[in-house]
């Protein structure tokens, strides 16, 4: 009973949240539109999947949110306006040139003396903070970039529908950049232990449930005119573009992009229906510092302007 209640409130509360998200969308697509925007929806990080009603223990995959942060700097820098659906505290665009927390980013802060007393960035640092730091204010000062927190599976799969829906009206010119690590399996809040799963009944088992799956409702219900890309990963080289296809052909979408886990960094193959287009760093390009997502999102952009077209 008090499972079912916690379920019902917990129900209740993101559908507030998700109804708060889509007017907010909204209003910024309708910006974006008259500003002659094209307008992407990235999402990106992982999800938590809680293991118990009052969590104390969680299912998390290792996605930090890096690629999505990349690519969205990439799509504000070719003129989109970035909707950032994005895990909390994963990484955040422009954010990613900070130090990481802990001593690197202490070392790179100094104090300044008074009165008052200030602090200020390292001369160290400013080589790589100044540029982020500019594109972020260019960005947030013309209205190119919204952002929206998840942390929970259950928070996620709304919160996508809502943005979905909310930017529906603009058509062909949207694109969704479906980066995020979103976990396949769950366990329903009806069926998770209230309270700390405790180490002294013994081993654990879990039974969960699939997570139903966003590509269909988004490609056939929500946003039907929408250039869709997902995102494949796979540990097994010989079964990725096999993967890939038939997620193209199950979902009816217009992009794959397919990688290895290993070598994700550096290549990735863009497999549409008729083609797949591999595209890698070289290692020149390496050594200057060039991230893959440059030339996926230059790909893509391309790819999106046909589609665009087509629809005409």
């Amino acid at each position: 009973m008090a499972a079912a209640v916690k379920e019902k409130e917990e129900k209740d509360s993101e559908e507030v949240d998700a109804a708060e998200t889509e007017g907010r969308v909204r209003a910024w697509a309708a910006e974006q539109a008259a500003r002659g925007r094209r307008v992407a929806l990235v999402t990106s990080g992982g999800t938590q999947v809680p293991l118990e009603a009052r969590a104390v223990r969680f299912l998390e995959n290792f996605s930090s949110g890096r690629r999505g942060a990349a690519s969205a700097e990439r799509l504000v820098r070719a003129g989109y306006a970035v909707c950032f659906l994005h895990r909390a505290r994963s990484a955040f665009p422009w954010a990613r040139a900070l130090p990481p927390h802990g001593p690197a980013l202490l070392d790179a802060l100094r104090l300044t003396p008074g009165p008052p007393p200030g602090v200020a960035a390292a001369p160290a640092a400013l080589p790589a903070l100044l540029p982020a730091l500019r594109e972020y204010r260019r960005a947030t000062e013309a209205g190119a970039l919204l952002a929206i927190e998840f942390t929970a599976l259950v928070e996620y799969l709304p919160l996508l529908r809502a943005a979905a829906r909310a930017l529906a009206p603009l058509g062909s010119s949207v694109m969704f950049y479906l980066a995020a690590a979103v976990s396949d399996f769950y366990i329903p809040v009806s069926e998770m232990p209230e309270h700390k799963i405790q180490s002294s009944e013994g081993p654990l088992q879990i039974t969960m449930k699939m997570v139903p799956k966003m590509l269909s409702p988004l490609v056939r219900e929500w946003a039907p005119e929408a250039f869709v890309i997902s995102f494949k990963l796979e540990t097994d080289p010989q079964i990725l573009l096999d993967k890939s296809r038939q997620a193209l052909e199950k979902y009816r979408h217009q992009v794959v992009v397919a990688n290895v886990l290993e070598s994700r960094r550096t290549s990735v193959i863009i497999v549409t229906r008729d083609s797949q287009t591999p595209l890698s760093l070289s290692d020149e390009e390496i050594a200057q510092g060039m991230e893959i997502e440059e030339k996926i999102v230059s790909y893509l952009q391309g790819q999106h302007t046909a589609f665009i077209e087509r629809k005409g």
